[in-house]
This record gives structure tokens, C-alpha cells and sequence, in this order.
């Protein structure tokens, strides 16, 4: 607890209050889903309070950041340099805060597009930023009522909303976030049916740049 503590006043002093509260939302839903869903509880609270560490960074901070950091800077994160938050977070995380857990900053890279292969820690921190209780957007009362059932089923919703949304506005798609959705898809069948955690044993929308709708990778 102390430790937690301690890392929470730093995460605050590193941010803006309104992204702190959402991070410490985060966390909160991420331990619980962690809880429900056989992930690491402690692993994920620490990754739901660091995973938007880079997000008050400028465009031009962050691309610098991620080419000193050794970040791959694609295509996609060129148009949409605000991807790059969630890599350097995490590089941020392991530098300046002691987080040392590969998985942890495994699923911090990886909230901002998920990606091919995700662990339950993955999905957990992926949809604890989508659905913590901050968040309002059209959809977002539908992956809560998804995650009381499924966790890969609400992740799979809410990379849908996503592809839906930057589809309608013709924005570039990170190649992860399409690994992501059809690794999900593949486990849980086209029409959200299969096998994957329908026992409940098992986890976007969110900001766009500039905005607050739901769908960005963000």
C-alpha cells in the first residue's frame, strides 16, 4: 500500500488532474477485472495508474521521445503521433518511476492499439481505460454491461466501435489494432460466439485527437 501510495503522488505531480483521475479510475477498474478475470491485481493497478504517464505530451515531444527511446515510428504513428503516448509511457514508467514488470510494460506499450497475442493483463488495461467510470461516450454503458460476462467480448466490442469510428473518419488503422482484432476474433468466431471466456473465465472508443468522441486509438 505504501508503495502504491507513493507512486500514486508521483503520477499526479505528473500530470493534469483530470488525466490523474482517469488514471486512478483506471486502476481501479483494472484491479477489479483483474480480480474477476485471472490476471495479476497488483500488476494491473500499477499499469491503469502509469498507462497514460505520455498522454499530456505534445505531438513533437513525443515523436522526439520515441526516436531517443528506440520507439518504432511507423507510418501510422507519423499521422497520429498521439499513438506513441502509450510506448513512451511505458519507457517513461520503467526510467523515472522504478517499474521494472515486463508485463506491466507490456500492457502499458500496448493500451493505445492492444496487438496480436494479448494477455489477460493486456485486455484488462485495455478496456479498464475505455470503460473506468470517467468515461462518456455512445457505447460506453455497453462495455460495462459486456464486462460483467466477458472480458474478450468487450475488448472485441470496443476495438469494433474503434475500427468503426476511424473508418468513418479515414483515418489511418495501426497494423496492431487489426493483429488485435483478428487474434480476438479467431478466439471468439465472427459473430462474437465460440468458446473464448463465455464461463466468464477469463479484457477505442475513448478520446480522438482533438476530441472526445469515441474510436480513437487513444
Amino acid at each position: 500500500m505504501g508503495e502504491e501510495t507513493a507512486l500514486c503522488a508521483r503520477v499526479r505531480a505528473a500530470l493534469p488532474p483530470e488525466r490523474y483521475l482517469h488514471s486512478l479510475g483506471t486502476m481501479r477498474l483494472a484491479r477489479e477485472l483483474a480480480l474477476s478475470y485471472g490476471a495479476d491485481p497488483e500488476e494491473a493497478a500499477v499499469a491503469g495508474l502509469v498507462h497514460d504517464l505520455a498522454r499530456p505530451l505534445p505531438a513533437p515531444r513525443l515523436l522526439k521521445a520515441a526516436a531517443d527511446f528506440g520507439i518504432l515510428i511507423g507510418q501510422v504513428e507519423r499521422a497520429l503521433p498521439v499513438l506513441l503516448h502509450a510506448p513512451v509511457g511505458a519507457e517513461l514508467a520503467r526510467r523515472h518511476l522504478g517499474v521494472s514488470s515486463p508485463a506491466v510494460l507490456r500492457a502499458v506499450s500496448l493500451h493505445a492499439t492492444l496487438g496480436p497475442d494479448p494477455s489477460r493483463l493486456d485486455q484488462v488495461v485495455y478496456i479498464a481505460d475505455k470503460a473506468e467510470p470517467s468515461r462518456s461516450f455512445p457505447g460506453v454503458e455497453e462495455l460495462r454491461a459486456l464486462l460483467r460476462a466477458s472480458l474478450e467480448r468487450a475488448v472485441l466490442r470496443a476495438l469494433e466501435m474503434t475500427l468503426f469510428c476511424l473508418l468513418e473518419r479515414r483515418s489511418p488503422i495501426h497494423p496492431a489494432t487489426l493483429e488485435g482484432w483478428n487474434w480476438l476474433v479467431a478466439r471468439l468466431g465472427s459473430k462474437g460466439g465460440g468458446t473464448g471466456d463465455a464461463a466468464r473465465d477469463e479484457a477505442g472508443p475513448g478520446e480522438v485527437p482533438g476530441g472526445g468522441a469515441p474510436g480513437a486509438e487513444v
